[in-house]
């Protein structure tokens, strides 16, 4: 009965991101919307989960904070037309509330905390899919670069900067995907294959990393001795240097495709401080990959404990993502 009710809900959840995405109107996307939300919702309430009712209330109220906003910008300019003209001073509302939704600087003060009181499964699709969209229908409305810049440094800064005192892991990845939203942000500003590329790379990313962390149980900086196996160890260290953002590993190719293109519209200052702040996260990723390395592990016959092995598919997965950047330098 429980997988029944999760899987109707998460078929509706698809269904809310769906119908926003490939509707004609802004009112049609704002119900789309909604029905993502009470999806997800339903979905954040786990009995086995102590924070979980305090992540359903933040989530709650800022989401319907984000919703009263688009529903007033789009009554504000289009009177209920069926249509996506918005003015620009609704266009810069509209964008407001759907900058929210996501989680972007300096509008991200609720994301780390309902992330850090949800399941693994549920943050990876905080990290990813609930991101799909409030950013396709940003991409509909008057880009401002000014405004898009403000954010997009902000989003840069904090997330890197916020992430380096956190040993909560969930903390940890939810301060590098604002991080990410920066780049992301960057990359509908070119094109939305670009952004499109970028989401898809980070998806897998975090999908392995997840897993990873779901696996083992990890929760904490402090509980990666755990991984006592040395291919474990080598994929897990490859998957944070990529989610980084370091060459030559995939992750590298999407941040190199829009530092491109950010370069060919003479946005320079942007990029550099992208770049150095970029540099800032890498960091704290060394410094869970070095725990996962140093931390002392007793080897000893009494306190051995069979490791679990990532699974060969998780492992196969590291291989096609290494042959896209490898592609993409030829």
């Amino acid at each position: 009965m429980f997988k029944f009710f999760k899987l109707l809900f998460s078929m509706t959840l698809v269904m809310g991101t769906i119908i926003s995405i490939s509707s004609m109107s802004w009112f049609y996307s704002w119900l789309g919307l909604e029905i993502n939300l009470l999806s997800f919702i339903i979905l954040m309430k786990t009995p086995n989960s102590k924070y979980s009712s305090e992540s359903i209330s933040k989530y709650f109220m800022v989401q319907a904070m984000a919703s009263f906003i688009l529903l007033f910008s789009i009554m504000l300019s289009t009177n209920f037309k069926m249509n996506f003209d918005l003015s620009t001073s609704s266009s810069i509302l509209a964008s407001l509330s759907l900058l929210m939704k996501m989680g972007a600087a300096p509008l991200h003060f609720w994301f780390p905390e309902v992330a850090s009181g949800m399941t693994w499964d549920l943050n990876f699709i905080l990290l990813t899919w609930q991101k799909i969209a409030p950013m396709i229908l940003l991409s509909y409305l008057i880009m401002i670069p000014n405004m898009m810049i403000i954010f997009i440094v902000a989003s840069s800064i904090l997330g890197s900067i916020l992430g380096l005192n956190q040993v909560c892991l969930r903390k940890i990845l939810a301060y590098s995907s604002i991080n990410h939203i920066s780049w992301m942000l960057a990359a509908i500003m070119c094109s939305m294959n670009t952004w499109l590329t970028y989401l898809m790379i980070y998806s897998m990313m975090n999908f392995i990393i997840i897993q990873m962390f779901k696996l083992w149980k990890i929760l904490y900086i402090s509980q990666l001795s755990s991984i006592k196996n040395n291919l474990n160890k080598l994929i897990f260290v490859m998957n944070f240097l990529s989610l980084g953002g370091l060459p030559p590993f995939p992750g590298f190719m999407p941040k190199w495709i829009v530092i491109n293109q950010l370069s060919n519209n003479l946005f320079f200052y942007m990029t550099i401080t992208m770049i150095i702040f970029t540099l800032v996260t890498l960091f704290f990723y060394m410094r869970i990959t070095f725990s996962s390395l140093t931390l002392y592990v007793n080897n000893s016959i009494i306190f051995y404990q069979k490791s679990k092995i990532m699974p060969s598919v998780m492992t196969l997965m590291i291989f096609p993502l290494m042959i896209v950047m490898t592609m993409s330098i030829m």
